[in-house]
């Protein structure tokens, strides 16, 4: 019980972490103008900054949500 509570506390905070590290969706005009452009007509896509933290947010969230079903029955 006590190592899933130190692993959900760990998983916070790192979830908290990759969304602070992401940036917002409305960074302003000048920023949808240059950059969106190359991301999104580059062959990269998925290899930006943005995509990485996306999918680790995922990822992270979907094990946040274990740990927490996981004290909930065994609590």
């Amino acid at each position: 019980m006590l190592a899933v509570q130190i692993l959900h506390i760990i998983i916070s905070i790192v979830l908290i972490a990759v969304v602070l590290f992401q940036s917002g969706k409305d960074a302003g005009l000048s920023g949808s103008i240059a950059g969106g452009s190359e991301t999104f007509f580059g062959k990269n896509k998925g290899r930006t900054i943005d995509a990485i933290l996306e999918k680790w947010t995922a990822a992270v969230a979907i094990l946040f949500i274990v740990t927490s079903v996981l004290l909930f029955f065994l609590g």
